[in-house]
C-alpha cells in the first residue's frame, strides 16, 4: 500500500483542485442570463453571420485517419532507427502493423470516407 502512497496523493489532489474549481465558479460565477452574455464571442467584433450548423461527417473521418496515420509515424520512428540492433522479428513485426493499416486506408477508400462530395 505504501508504494502506490504517491499516486494516490496525487490523484486525490488532482481530484480537490478539480473540484475546488466548480465549487469556486458556481459560487462566484455570474448568475444572470443576458442577452450580451449568451451571444457567441468572436475577437470583440459583433457576429458577421448565423452558424451554419454541425460540421460535415467527412470532416470527422478525415481527422480520425490523420490521427491514426498521426500515431503510425509515433511508432515508426522508433522503430527505424534501432531495426539493427532489432532484427528480423521486429521487421516482420513493424510489416504487419503496416499492412493492418493500409487495409483500414483501403476500407476508408472503399467506404467513401475520403470523399468531399
Amino acid at each position: 500500500m505504501r508504494q502506490y502512497l504517491a499516486i494516490l496523493l496525487t490523484t486525490g489532489f488532482a481530484l480537490a483542485v478539480a473540484a475546488g474549481m466548480v465549487l469556486i465558479s458556481i459560487l462566484f460565477g455570474p448568475s444572470r442570463k443576458t442577452a450580451v452574455k449568451q451571444e457567441p464571442f468572436e475577437c470583440g467584433m459583433p457576429p458577421a453571420m448565423e452558424p451554419r450548423g454541425a460540421a460535415r461527417v467527412n470532416f470527422y473521418l478525415v481527422a480520425v485517419l490523420f490521427v491514426m496515420f498521426d500515431i503510425e509515424i509515433v511508432f515508426m520512428y522508433p522503430w527505424a532507427v534501432s531495426l539493427r540492433e532489432l532484427g528480423r522479428s521486429a521487421f516482420y513485426a513493424m510489416g504487419g502493423f503496416v499492412a493492418v493499416l493500409l487495409a483500414g486506408l483501403v476500407y476508408a477508400a472503399k467506404k467513401g470516407a475520403l470523399e468531399w462530395d
